[in-house]
């Protein structure tokens, strides 16, 4: 069962906190692993859970890291964003349901998804 997101925002930045608990989008191209190549696992700010890997990340063009799968199918949770006039699918983290971004049908194989993540909901840990 997930806990409370509440629980885990005292740490958050004011845009963190808009973009995980209020369901908001950093502006495109703005964030900070939009271009980053570092090695290792992308994990929630809020919780620290771990959610995506380097390996699986890649440069969709959109603005915002994208990667074409979770870490673990366990990680994420997705469902129906009906919001701004258009049906998308909302990522959350699993374990505190922070918003994440969206995922979309138009990514590379072997997945063909594109999980679309804003960057202020992760947590850089370089592998050593």
């Amino acid at each position: 069962m997930a806990r409370n997101a509440g629980d885990h925002t005292a740490h958050l930045t004011r845009e963190q906190y808009r973009v995980t608990q209020q369901h908001g989008t950093e502006p495109p191209f703005s964030g900070e692993y939009n271009g980053f190549k570092g090695n290792g696992i992308f994990a929630c700010v809020c919780c620290g859970q771990p959610l995506f890997s380097s390996e699986t990340k890649y440069d969709s063009g959109s603005g915002w890291p994208s990667f074409y799968r979770p870490i673990d199918e366990q990680a994420v949770g997705v469902q129906a964003d009906c919001s701004m006039g258009m049906r998308r699918e909302e990522v959350h983290c699993s374990q505190c349901e922070a918003h994440l971004g969206h995922v979309f049908p138009d990514g590379p194989d072997p997945t063909g998804l594109r999980f679309c993540i804003n960057s202020v909901s992760l947590d850089f840990k370089p592998t050593e």
